[in-house]
């Protein structure tokens, strides 16, 4: 309140809103500090002290990549975790988060070998992995400070490392039990091989990415002409000549070194087409369907169909190969689409897995000319030495000389890439360690367990079953040096494994657990097998990382005194249920039999304004370090809360600038609550609930409804819904009405009277459970409000429970919420009106008008009710409220049914200390620039409100 330069300074008189905690949160310079505060406090071990005993909710992490700052991904799925973590500890929970890295893998090793060089060429295996492990705990250290800005609670004194020498021990004694329950089998098959890295690749490794490939057509040629023609169906009249060919298609030429077969579907039809062409009359053999495509793409505008017979009529016709001196078969797989081609599909068993298994049936040999770098092996006819990825152009002039190539062009195509190295993939048979899905009944025991966990969102569930129903075994054994190895003994004939293999691998672990995965390595053979030395050798492969990290629920949920298996909840990513969900699953099983997770959610991805995929190349990435450097973790954190994270979430500059400006309205709101319950000692000044105003009382309750509403929200994870009702109700509920109006009360009242702590009494519950609401979504935020609100309490909001305080408004009540938000809907009418008036400079503020209202019958009786105390609902200087048949032609109908609102300027004077406009201004001697109530909140006992 001001005075003029006559008037006595009333300032001192007023109760003016006074706190420590600023308007401007500072976020970028105030967190850090905060993050230091809670590290040196060791707010995790002081959280777990304080939870001891409760109930216990179990959140397992997901481990990282420990490679490379975090990304925006990154910040949504820890925040989103610590965000749960937190409310299941005010719910109640003892919730213990051990945050996880998985160390192992390709890329670190990739990194070191820039570094360091190659095993065997500028540095030894022992010195590589300790290098290894070095990079890997620096990339941990710093994800780790990434994450600790962003305000995630969590064990981060005891993080779990895939690379500990416990948890490598851990998952050798859990490969140990998948042995034993017979899941491992060791065979030849065509698996994902990364020429880039130099390994094999499970299904969950494997990225699609588009791809320039060269598209052939290719002839084999039928050996015996005669005995093709006597299976075929003739057409009358139609004759042919020239060279009889089986046409193929294929998107990878080099694959044709390896070529064993040409596979066609049983059911199918196909034909004999005789065409006309640049090397004079021939006759080409593919299925009817495609015939139209392939004259098309070939360029034959004419052509006729000469001879025709369904797929099965031809099996084990003879070929040429196109190019080798060797004879192929035709034979039937029902793997063959006309999806694409010709309907007869280039069958190599040693590089695909459908021609492996339909080689299988034929017994054809899986020849896999190929070696680990990509290259031709020593021998193999023509190409021998050159790279599979580089070759293409070679084959093609080889199919030329040997007049075998029909067609050529170039397409764009999906293809699988190495999702570390980026490089294209190729299939390679190579004797490989796999997890049986069929051996020991996995599949069927995955099938039967997926319905027993809840799946959020429920189509989760479709998704993994579709997952397990149709993949392959799960080759686990990788060509590298740094991972775990698999630490078993096979016969050097027979290839078999020892067979006391469990019995050994235990012994094993206990030396890892000791020594790392060297011991492993340094193992004297000798020694160790006594006798059985001479007839068995070290499996020198190591564990795929997905194998790593699917097991932690062994070695860190099982090992963990703090936690336990199942975990109540797995959180990651939609790309997991063929990753992390699915191996957690599969190796769960495997090892004890049941599911690791009794609930499992994921999220969307982060894509920019566009809905595109965020990358480096394309310059639209937003960095979560960014976000927290300009704008504050607690912007990012409320982000994350109000992205509908089910679906893709969208990111950019503008959406962070008005997550900004949702969050001012809760901080400011929070700011306005501590500063009107300034000097408020909630021991001596609470007003017992009885005692309280209707209006406060509505506002506690609808506070306790609201609460009611936010607890079953977080209890289902539904964080938008949270963000949307507490920025309502900052906006709506307390912003637009109740703390606007109860501002005069608060300000003029008498500072110890009922209706100024009437006021403070709900203003204080509001602040205690509003703190908590927000806390785990804005903890920083927060953590600051618990700090400035009166009364005892404990250091950190973190160790509290959803508030008690609130009282359920008795909807019996004549002022009940229903009468409140009418009144609301009063207010909002009357406001625009005034508005209007403002506009056109009839009034300058709200307090400069006077306001009648006609209103109809029922609504004329509920706005009667609050007296003269609408006045102060309306935060006009009078009101009053009259019978809609005595309304004036000065009233206007309001966009509220049933009600007419008079406005004009007030004629009266301004009372200098409460700024209303009151007629007995002026007339109180010895206060004559008082209005009579401020005479009584100074010089008497106060004024009386009934109502509001």
């Amino acid at each position: 309140m001001s005075k003029d330069n006559n008037q006595k300074d009333y300032k001192p008189t007023l109760n003016l809103p006074e706190t420590d905690f600023p308007m401007r949160g500072n976020l970028p310079n105030r967190e850090p500090k905060q993050v230091e505060q809670w590290l040196s406090d060791d707010l995790y071990q002081t959280v777990r002290e304080h939870m001891a005993g409760r109930p216990k909710f179990i959140l397992h992490d997901g481990p990282p990549y420990a490679n490379g700052n975090i990304h925006i991904g990154h910040a949504v799925n820890k925040v989103l975790k610590d965000m749960i973590v937190k409310s299941k500890g005010l719910s109640g929970f003892d919730a213990p988060f051990v945050p996880g890295w998985d160390c192992h893998g390709l890329p670190i090793e990739l990194n070191v070998e820039k570094k360091k060089g190659k095993v065997g060429q500028k540095i030894g295996a022992t010195e590589f992995r300790q290098e290894c492990r070095n990079y890997a705990q620096k990339q941990v250290d710093g994800q780790m400070a990434d994450f600790q800005r962003l305000g995630v609670m969590a064990d981060w004194k005891k993080p779990y490392l895939t690379k500990d020498f416990k948890f490598e021990a851990d998952e050798i004694r859990a490969l140990a039990k998948i042995i034993e329950n017979g899941h491992l089998v060791k065979g030849t098959k065509p698996v994902y091989w990364s020429v880039g890295g130099r390994s094999a690749l499970a299904e969950a490794e494997v990225e699609y990415e588009n791809k320039r490939s060269k598209s052939i057509d290719v002839r084999f040629k039928v050996i015996d002409e005669a005995a093709f023609f006597e299976r075929c169906h003739h057409v009358e009249d139609h004759t042919g000549e020239g060279p009889l060919s089986v046409v193929i298609w294929t998107t990878t030429p080099w694959t044709l070194p390896a070529n064993q077969a040409v596979s066609i579907n049983p059911e199918l039809e196909y034909s004999v087409v005789q065409v006309e062409g640049e090397n004079g009359p021939e006759r080409l053999f593919l299925a009817e369907a495609m015939i139209k495509d392939a004259m098309d793409r070939w360029g034959f505008d004419k052509y006729k169909v000469i001879a025709y017979g369904r797929g099965e009529q031809f099996d084990l016709i003879r070929l040429q190969h196109p190019f080798y001196e060797r004879i192929v078969p035709l034979i039937l797989g029902e793997h063959v689409t006309t999806d694409a081609g010709t309907g007869c599909v280039h069958t190599a068993p040693g590089h695909g897995v459908e021609d492996f298994e339909v080689g299988k049936k034929y017994d054809l040999e899986v020849d896999c000319p190929v070696d680990n770098n990509g290259n031709y092996v020593a021998g193999t006819p023509i190409f021998e030495g050159e790279n599979v990825l580089k070759v293409d152009d070679h084959v093609l002039e080889v199919l030329k000389e040997h007049h075998s190539l029909v067609h050529i062009e170039i397409i764009e195509h999906s293809y699988p890439h190495c999702w570390r190295t980026k490089t294209p993939l190729i299939f390679r048979a190579t004797p490989q360690w796999f997890i049986s899905m069929e051996a020991a009944g996995l599949r069927d025991n995955a099938i039967k367990a997926i319905p027993a966990v809840e799946w959020v969102p429920e189509w989760g569930q479709n998704r993994i079953e579709g997952m397990i129903e149709g993949r392959p075994d799960w080759c686990i054994s990788r060509q590298r040096f740094w991972g775990v190895p698999i630490t078993i003994f096979i016969h050097k004939v027979t290839g078999e494994m020892h067979p006391n293999t469990v019995e050994l691998m235990q012994k094993v672990a206990e030396m890892v657990e000791e020594k790392s995965i060297d011991a492993w390595y340094d193992l004297d053979v000798a020694e160790f097998l006594g006798d059985d030395a001479e007839n068995y050798e070290q499996v020198t492969d190591i564990l795929d990382v997905w194998f790593d990290s699917g097991i932690s629920h062994q070695t860190v949920l099982k090992e963990r005194e703090e936690l336990s298996a199942p975990a109540d909840l797995y959180l990651e990513g939609s790309d997991q249920h063929r990753g992390w969900f699915q191996s957690s699953l599969l190796t769960a099983l495997a090892t004890d039999g049941e599911a690791p997770y009794k609930q499992v959610l994921t999220h969307g991805f982060t894509v920019d304004k566009d809905g595109k995929k965020m990358s480096k190349s394309k310059g639209n990435v937003i960095a979560p370090q960014d976000i927290s450097n300009k704008y504050g973790a607690d912007i990012l954190r409320l982000w994350i809360s109000a992205a509908d994270y089910r679906y893709e979430m969208t990111v950019s500059d503008e959406i962070i600038s008005r997550t900004a400006d949702a969050y001012r309205r809760i901080r400011n709101t929070g700011r306005f609550l501590l500063a009107n319950i300034n000097g408020f000692n909630p021991v001596t000044d609470m007003v017992a609930y009885d005692d309280l105003l209707p209006l406060d009382k509505w506002a506690i309750g609808f506070a306790a409804k609201l609460q009611e509403e936010i607890l079953e929200a977080y209890e289902s994870y539904n964080f938008l819904d949270i963000y949307q009702k507490v920025t309502h109700f900052c906006s709506i509920e307390l912003g637009a009405f109740y703390l606007d109006v109860i501002k005069d009360r608060q300000y003029t009242c008498k500072s110890d009277g009922l209706a100024r702590r009437s006021a403070q009494t709900a203003l204080y519950h509001i602040v205690e459970a509003m703190t908590r609401w927000i806390a785990p979504i804005l903890s920083f935020t927060a953590e600051e409000l618990w700090r400035e609100i009166p009364g005892e309490r404990a250091k950190t909001v973190f160790v509290s429970e959803w508030y008690t305080g609130l009282t359920a408004l008795d909807e019996s009540t004549e002022m009940n919420s229903a009468y409140w938000a009418k009144m609301m809907e009063v207010r909002s009418a009357v406001s625009k009106q005034l508005e209007g008036l403002r506009n056109e400079k009839v009034i300058k503020g709200s307090l400069t008008a006077q306001v009648t209202l006609y209103a109809e019958d029922t609504l004329y009786a509920e706005i009667a009710k609050l007296s003269e105390e609408l006045r102060f609902v309306l935060i006009t200087s009078e009101a009053k409220v009259l019978p809609a048949g005595e309304k004036t032609d000065a009233a206007i109908e309001s966009e509220m049914a049933g009600l007419w609102v008079e406005a004009t300027a007030t004629e009266h004077a301004k009372c200098a200390r409460c700024w209303h406009h009151r007629e007995e201004v002026g007339s109180i001697e010895g206060h004559e620039d008082l209005c009579q109530r401020c005479v009584d909140n100074t010089e008497g006992s106060g004024e009386t409100r009934h109502f509001a």
